[in-house]
This record gives structure tokens, sequence and C-alpha cells, in this order.
């Protein structure tokens, strides 16, 4: 299994980004995807989560109405659509395989400036 998460960076308030997540050694479309955030000296928390499917998502409180994670099977790739970013967003971002993850990606930092 192999996760690589990539997009992430520096955002100015009320700015969008998209995290992308290529996944590989694993039947894609066999597994819910997620993906999690986590700051130092805090737990990892769930973001968003998306079944095998596509048709059912489940999303952190924090988030709802401004992130989405679609999915595309033909490029092994979750994604993490963000929006309305705030300094809150602030995090090291990881892509799940499962929606109670098995495995991680290593994280990719986003930063929302205040």
């Amino acid at each position: 299994v192999r996760l690589v998460e990539s997009g992430g960076g520096l955002v100015q308030p009320g700015g969008s980004l998209r995290l992308s997540c290529l996944a590989s050694g694993f039947s894609f479309d066999q597994y819910d995807m997620s993906w999690y955030r986590q700051n130092p000296g805090q737990a990892r928390e769930l973001v968003a989560a998306i079944n095998n499917g596509g048709g059912t998502t489940e999303y952190g409180d924090s988030v709802k109405g401004r992130f989405t994670i679609p999915r595309d099977k033909a490029k092994d790739t979750v994604y993490l659509q963000m929006n309305g970013l705030n300094s809150e967003t602030t995090a090291v971002y990881y892509c799940g395989l499962g929606s109670r993850p098995l495995d991680w990606g290593p994280g990719t930092q986003v930063t929302g400036s205040s």
C-alpha cells in the first residue's frame, strides 16, 4: 500500500485549496478513503471520508459545507477540496485507507494565514 498526498501550502483567508492523494498497491475502487488532520499535541481528527463507490460521504462538523471529498477511480486518486479556509485550517493533512484507516500517507502541510 502506498498513499502519497500533494497540494498543501499557504492559503489566504477565504481561499481554496485542493489536496490530492495518489493510491497504489491495492484495488482502489474496493476501499473507502478518508482525510484526517493533526496538529502537534493533538489527536488526529476526521476531516472527510468517502465510500468505495463514491456515493456516501462523511464530514467533520468543522468542515461541513466547505470541504468536499471526490474520488476518481480512473486515476486512483482521492481529493480534498477545501473552500473558505482560515487559520483554523492549519494542520498536517493525511490520506487514509478506509474510513477508520488501516494505512496512512506521510501527510501534507496546510497553513491558513490569519
